[in-house]
């Protein structure tokens, strides 16, 4: 049946405003919320807090018979779905005694992952701080660095070693930001030194995000507020699919240091990322001060003709 011209061009302005505000958020704008976005955002906050007052005394109350309480892995699954990704995993991951390396480009992966697979990550310090955030985090197993803390790099090998050591799957994502779903960019790899060596039996296990075509509308990228991010995420309406692509794991023994495997993993992830898209990767278009990346000159916010 074919569609009304009237209804096609409605459709298009619709998107083109939509990507527009995409755009004006990645200056660092403040993204407005229609009526209808903002009933959305109440009710999946509302949703959302529900979910921790149901969750968290179930947690402590686990706690206090037995460890290993499987409710922050339940917590974050469901607030996953909440927040609008409808998450698919492919390929098979490793339980336990492993290390995942994943590209990152929201703060919905970490929700995702951890719902599908209960790791903890390796995020940074500030988060710690977080009144709100970093109490949940730290329930999850989360272990704080702080990158430009030079001088405690080997307390953070030793905090990621004893994790490891646990039996515990710890998740780094490399890149030290997020991006846009299309570019990857070069992996840091002072916390792979717990790598050198390895653990006793630990395997690294590239993983692949991929939010498809909605990924760069999803990206939380350039100079956007994370307030803004999640509020303009949580707005949305309907929902996105995530899939999880847990790749081929491999032994680090068979990798001299961690830059060796850090290379590996990402070319891996690179290999798959780019099969994916159906091309070759572009250069990421905003410069991340913290991990000294500047962006290819010139560099600009994709544009409509990207989207």
């Amino acid at each position: 049946m074919a569609r009304n011209p009237d209804t096609l061009k409605q459709a298009a302005d619709a998107e083109t405003r939509e990507w527009e505000l995409r755009v004006a958020a990645a200056r660092g704008e403040t993204t407005p919320l229609s009526l209808g976005g903002k009933v959305r955002l109440f009710f999946r906050a509302l949703a959302l807090a529900l979910l921790m007052i149901i969750f968290v005394p179930l947690h402590y109350a686990y706690r206090i018979f037995a460890y290993g309480s499987p409710f922050p892995m339940l917590f974050l699954r469901y607030a996953a779905r909440i927040s609008g990704a409808k998450v698919k995993t492919e390929g098979t991951h490793l339980k336990r005694d492993v290390f995942y390396v994943a590209n990152h480009v929201s703060w919905i992966d970490i929700l995702s992952l951890a719902g599908a697979c209960g790791t903890a990550f390796v995020a940074k310090a500030e988060l710690e701080q977080s009144p709100l955030v970093g109490w949940l985090a730290s329930l999850n197993r989360t272990v704080f660095v702080k990158r430009e803390h030079r001088m405690g790099v080997a307390e953070q090998i030793n905090a990621l070693k004893e994790a490891l050591s646990d039996n515990w799957s710890v998740t780094v994502f490399p890149e030290g930001t997020t991006t846009d779903g299309r570019s990857l960019l070069p992996f840091k790899t002072s916390m792979l030194s717990v790598l050198e060596p390895p653990p006793p039996g630990v395997l690294v296990q590239p993983v692949l995000l991929d939010y498809g075509e909605i990924a760069e509308w999803i990206g939380w990228i350039g100079d956007e507020g994370g307030l803004n991010n999640s509020k303009r995420v949580l707005a949305r309406k309907g929902t996105f699919e995530l899939r999880i692509k847990f790749l081929e794991p491999f032994s680090p023994e068979d990798f001299r240091g961690r830059k060796a495997i850090s290379q590996e993993a990402r070319r891996r992830i690179e290999d798959a990322l780019c099969e994916t898209i159906g091309g070759p990767l572009r250069d990421f278009a905003h410069d991340v001060a913290p991990i000294r990346y500047e962006a290819p000159s010139p560099a600009k916010v994709p544009d409509d003709t990207q989207a």
